[in-house]
């Protein structure tokens, strides 16, 4: 990892705090735009807050307000992620997806939401009857009335995706600072000299992309924030990849006001998970999981797919996602301080990151940045992880399998451990490689683990391998 900048040293044009989805992928942005960028989380691995537990769905914005800054963000995000994930090695699975009505009231709610996808110029949603929907996917209760196909939307990995953002960034010029808390900054009217706990970094801009603590990054460096965040946690139920042939699409419920709702969905990994929920709270660390929330999902689920009664559980877990008291996202350019807030991205930030990236350089060109484009950028490749995708075990040179749950192997282990993304956690590995995260949750291979990250983590694999 490089050094930060010194006192004298030329500036970054642009530094971004926190390296979530979103500032992985403004960081790529402005960095193939030209920018000289700099990239700072407190954390020892990216994608260690709000980005680090979702859905991985990749929405259309069929359901979004169409006049909101939310519902820009996620269409162009969407267009843009078909755009590059070949090039990119990206997984992407169109199974589209069902708005499932159960009861009268839910099914009267179907039209508005089917008038607000062909406002937003999403023509191939329609509404389907009972008879068609089970034909499409038989193993759904017989209890369901009515719904809406939605066939756009699509299940995506959610970590190789801002790891490709960022790893691009950085073989392009951009640099990664990992382990500095940012604790305060001064603006003398043309430069930021930020502090963080481990250096100083001077740069020309700032992007606060900090999630869960925007608001108070906000608070600390301009004297104010616009919105608050008060944390929504989401609880997830993990079931066993057998389960996921129970269904093709995505089972998503009417929305209500508040909450997308609990939701059905496969994952690229082979499994099916139900959740999450949308419980408010106070604690911005607090990600832990309650047995009666959780049982109360297994049953969301189980009566949606009764066949998920015989299927065992593999894992729970939780989220946080950075809810304001706004509905819409919370972006503003505040050109007099060379500052943009990037705030208030709730549960759809992984399918509007990019779209949020193009949004925010846009704001920043109009205040009169400008830089000249890389013409002919690097281009890395995902890591391969999805299911039904080839996969290094069975390459003949793979050699040994340390998780045989889900059939990582040692090269992929040692190299997600190397290069300037490599990872200083468990938590930060199996986001890289989706060791521990399979039936036996670590049981069998933590041992071999613990050899191979021997003096590579911050914190000894002991202390990791039950925090999610």
């Amino acid at each position: 990892m490089p050094a930060p900048n010194g006192s004298n040293a030329d500036p970054y044009d642009v530094a971004i705090i926190g390296a979530g989805v979103v500032g992985c992928a403004i960081a790529r942005r402005f960095t193939l735009e030209g920018a000289r960028v700099a990239l700072i989380e407190k954390a020892a691995d990216i994608l260690d807050g709000a980005s680090k537990a979702n859905s991985a769905i990749l929405h259309t914005a069929f359901d979004a307000p169409t006049d909101s800054l939310e519902h820009a963000c996620i269409r162009d995000g969407y267009r843009e992620y078909m755009d590059i994930h070949r090039q990119l090695g990206l997984p992407l699975e169109r199974c589209g997806a069902h708005v499932v009505a159960w009861n009268e009231e839910e099914v009267a709610g179907l039209e508005g939401i089917l008038h607000q996808a062909h406002d937003s110029g999403i023509e191939d949603v329609q509404i389907i009857d009972a008879s068609v929907l089970r034909d499409r996917e038989p193993s759904l209760s017989t209890t369901a009335l009515a719904a809406i196909s939605v066939p756009g939307e699509c299940i995506i990995d959610p970590w190789s995706a801002p790891y490709v953002y960022l790893t691009q960034a950085l073989e392009n010029g951009a640099e990664v600072f990992c382990g500095h808390e940012v604790k305060s900054g001064q603006f003398d009217g043309e430069t930021w000299q930020l502090e963080t706990s481990k250096a100083h970094i001077n740069c020309r801009s700032v992007i606060n992309c900090a999630g869960l603590y925007g608001d108070r990054i906000d608070q600390n460096l301009l004297g104010a924030s616009g919105f608050t965040i008060t944390p929504r946690k989401g609880q997830f139920v993990v079931y066993d990849k057998a389960a996921s042939g129970l269904i093709e699409s995505v089972i998503l419920p009417v929305p209500s006001a508040r909450t997308k709702g609990i939701v059905v969905f496969r994952t690229v990994f082979g499994n099916l998970v139900v959740g999450p929920t949308a419980e408010d709270q106070q604690s911005r660390h607090d990600a832990s999981t309650d047995e009666e929330t959780l049982r109360m999902l297994m049953k969301s689920g189980e009566t949606k797919l009764p066949d998920l009664k015989q299927i065992p559980v593999t894992a729970v877990y939780a989220g946080l996602r950075p809810a304001s008291e706004f509905k819409d996202y919370q972006i503003e350019n505040h050109t007099d301080k060379n500052w943009i807030t990037v705030g208030g991205i709730r549960s759809t930030g992984l399918s509007s990151a990019l779209g949020i990236a193009h949004y925010v350089y846009e704001k920043y060109a109009e205040s009169g940045n400008k830089h000249a484009c890389i013409k002919s950028p690097l281009i890395p490749q995902a890591n391969r992880l999805a299911e039904r995708a080839s996969r290094d075990w069975e390459s003949e040179q793979a050699g040994e399998i340390v998780c045989h749950c889900e059939l990582v192997t040692r090269r992929e282990v040692e190299q997600a451990l190397s290069g300037p993304l490599g990872a200083k956690s468990l938590q930060g590995l199996k986001r890289q490689t989706r060791v521990t995260m399979g039936r036996c949750q670590g049981f069998y291979c933590s041992a071999r683990l613990a050899e191979l990250t021997a003096d590579q983590f911050d914190l000894p694999l002991s202390e990791g391998i039950n925090d999610e």
